[in-house]
This record gives C-alpha cells, sequence and structure tokens, in this order.
C-alpha cells in the first residue's frame, strides 16, 4: 500500500525523522488559511506547492512549483489543484491521461535563506530478496531518478547490507553519512537521520522508503524533503492507523474491486484473461500464454474459495477489459475440488448470458473427470483442455 508524501512524512515525524513541513489542502477556498499557518509555524515566506498524488516525477508533469507570497501561492495552487497530472510514472506515462490532483500541500521553502549552502542526498530502505536482507541505498547525487545516476555513474550509489539478526549497527550509519561527505555536526544529524529512519521502516512494516531529496541544509540539519512509502499489504493487520490512511481513488478501480471480492488481481495490457488459482500457477499461465503468441490481460488469483459467486465477479472484472480476446480458465483442483469450480463457472456463465469471447477451460487435480463431464455436459460453448499446453494452443488458435 501506497501512502502520500504528507502521510509518509508524518510517518517519519512520529519516529523522529526531520521533515519538511507542510499543510494538506483539498479546496482551493483552504489555501489562505494553509499558508497563513504555515507561515506562523516557518516564518517562511516562500512555500513549494505540491501535487499529492501516487506517482514520482511530479515536478517534470508541472505538480511542483515555488510560490513567493500568499498570491503566488493561491495562483499556482488553482493551477496544480484538479489537474490531471502526467509523469512517467502515472497510468500511459507521459501520453497517458494522468492522474486527477485531488489534494495539494504547501510546505515550507527548506532551502531558504541560503539556497547555494543546500546539499541534496538520496536515501532509500528496501529488501533486497537476493541477499535477503534490508538495503540502505544512498548517493550524493539528490534530487535525480537514481536509475539514471546508477547508470552513467554507478561509483556514486553506495549500498549498506543490514543484518536481519543484529539490525542497524551505529558503525553503518556513521559509513553512510562519511561517504557522503559529511563531517562535524552535519555527520552527527544524518547519523540520527539514518537510525531513526531505519527504526521507521522496521516499525511500519514498510517494504519501501524513498527519500529524494534529502537534503543538508545550511543549518547542518538533515530533512527529508519528499519521499515515498510503500507498507507491506500482508503486515497491514498489525497497523489499523496506517491501514486507514489507504487511498482507494489513487489505485485502479478495477483492483480495488477485485480485492472486495477475495480476488487478487493485477491489470496488464496483454489480450488473454487468466483466471488462476494459485500465484504459482498463474504465473505459469502467464508464461506459457506469452509462450503461445498471446499476452496475458490480467494476473488473477481466485483463490481456494473459487464459488460461482466468485468466479462470476472474477468474468465480470476480466470483461471490463476492451482488449481481452479470449479467456483461459486453469484451475489445479487441491483444497478446492475441480467439480465444485465446475458447477461456479457454469452457474456464473448462465448468470452473465451474455459472454461473447471465447473461454478456455482447464481443470486438472481433485475430481478433474468429474468436472470435464459437468463442462462438456453444461451445453456452454467452451473449450475444454486437460494439458496445460493444449489449452495454450487453444488460446493461439482463437485469438489469430
Amino acid at each position: 500500500m501506497n501512502l502520500h508524501e504528507y502521510q509518509g512524512k508524518e510517518l517519519l515525524a512520529s519516529y523522529g525523522v526531520k521533515i519538511q513541513r507542510g499543510v494538506v489542502v483539498e479546496d482551493i477556498n483552504e489555501v489562505e488559511a494553509a499558508y497563513k499557518k504555515l507561515q506562523d509555524e516557518t516564518g517562511t515566506e516562500y512555500c513549494v506547492v505540491k501535487a499529492q498524488i501516487h506517482a514520482g516525477g511530479r515536478g517534470k508533469g508541472g505538480g511542483v512549483k515555488v510560490a513567493k507570497n500568499l498570491e503566488d501561492t493561491k495562483e499556482k495552487a488553482g493551477d496544480i489543484l484538479g489537474m490531471m497530472l502526467k509523469t512517467p510514472q502515472t497510468p500511459g506515462g507521459v501520453d497517458g491521461p494522468g492522474k486527477l490532483v485531488r489534494k495539494i500541500m504547501l510546505a515550507e521553502d527548506s532551502y531558504a535563506p541560503d539556497f547555494d549552502a543546500c546539499k541534496e542526498y538520496y536515501v532509500s530502505i528496501l529488501l533486497d530478496r537476493g541477499s535477503k536482507r534490508n538495503v540502505i541505498i544512498y548517493s550524493v547525487q539528490g534530487g535525480m531518478d537514481i536509475e539514471q545516476v546508477a547508470e552513467e555513474t554507478p561509483e556514486l550509489v553506495h549500498k549498506e547490507f543490514i543484518d536481519p539478526a543484529l539490525g542497524l549497527q551505529a558503525f553503518q550509519a556513521r559509513k553512510i553519512a562519511f561517504n557522503l561527505g559529511l563531517s562535524g555536526k552535519a555527520m552527527k544529524e544524518m547519523y540520527k537521520f539514518i537510525t531513526n529512519l531505519y527504526k521507521a521502516f522496521l516499525g511500519s512494516d514498510a517494504s519501501m522508503f524513498e527519500i529524494n531529496p534529502c537534503m543538508h541544509n545550511g543549518d547542518d540539519e538533515i530533512i527529508a524533503v519528499d519521499c515515498k512509502v510503500s507498507l507491506d499489504d500482508n503486515a497491514l493487520y498489525r497497523h489499523k492507523d496506517l491501514a486507514a490512511l489507504r487511498d482507494k481513488l489513487e489505485e485502479d478501480p478495477t483492483e480495488v474491486e477485485a480485492g472486495e471480492y477475495g480476488l487478487n488481481y493485477v491489470n496488464l495490457d496483454g489480450n488473454v484473461g487468466c483466471m488462476v488459482n494459485g500465484a504459482g500457477l498463474a504465473m505459469a499461465t502467464m508464461d506459457i500464454i506469452k509462450l503461445s503468441g498471446g499476452s496475458p490481460a490480467n494476473f488473477l488469483d481466485v483463490g481456494g474459495t473459487a464459488d460461482a459467486e466468485r468466479v462470476e465477479q472474477a468474468f465480470k472484472i476480466i470483461l471490463k477489459d476492451p482488449e481481452v480476446k479470449a479467456i483461459l480458465i486453469n484451475i489445479f483442483g487441491g483444497i478446492v475440488r475441480c467439480d465444485r469450480v465446475a458447477n461456479g463457472i457454469v452457474e456464473a456463465y448462465k448468470n452473465m448470458g451474455n459472454i461473447t469471447v471465447p473461454i478456455i477451460i482447464r481443470l486438472q487435480g481433485t475430481n478433474a473427470d468429474i468436472a470435464k463431464k459437468i463442462i462438456d455436459e453444461s451445453g456452454l460453448e467452451v473449450h475444454s483442455a486437460i494439458q496445460l499446453q493444449e489449452a495454450a494452443d487453444i488460446v493461439k488458435k482463437v485469438i489469430a
């Protein structure tokens, strides 16, 4: 689950991480009061108007602007609030529809009074699955795309791996500060920043923190000017307060709907809809569709309770995609019996009554023979397969 920038900063601040302060606004009529509140708290006349969407590259798309005074803030807030912001990370990229900006944050000018004295760094924490350890990635090249930095100047990107049994050690935090070229008070501040940031990462069961830029200002303070926070969905049951921060309007509406029915769904850009039980089988099904010349339109795991209602909802969700030219149902009967799934498919198909795309059904496992008989005698216009390759060959034929 992703958080907005302002939500992520509130989380960091609760663990003692210094942040760029700001006030969130959802209505243009709230701007003046928010600006005055920010001025009273920070004393800066300049402010930064920042779009709050779940995507990076906001500045390049016109979603981050510096305002000089109240009137300038009102004007720039009016430009950003309600705009369709397009960045490389919004749906379809810069050529796509973009995302509607429903909230903005008026943030303090953290670079005042001496912009030239400030330095920007990149700091992130995430799980490195290869080494089975958390890793802190950092660079002196903050404010830039880290992928570009890693490609053009890889020697400027450092990694510090954290032993899960020992946690972040003091010498590692000091090493990070040293590699960033800091000394004196600034080094001590970076030590505190990294230590508290890692505590926040563990304490919130996050999957990623990205602070870009992490700023060293003229007073030798280390501040999170921007942040991206992704939380582990599987751990949200332990964090009811964080789960309540979810903004469904920022997520794919089809994926949100699927989640309400207990379906694990991810929208893709292919032409063959997939309905499978089990993540591993789903991945294998997507692979063989690709190898057969098709392209998966989605990842959809119906789980172990593939009853008629769930199958019907899965059909409806898949068919919302106009690019779907065929649907492959691939079920292995282990926890759930194949005959139960077959009855669910038949009932769902008849309830919908308007399925026009070809459907290929492969049911293997417990009571697979009974399931095949149910499908064959149902009168449904579907293709039945026994082997996965056979199902893939039928997919190739029907989408040709």
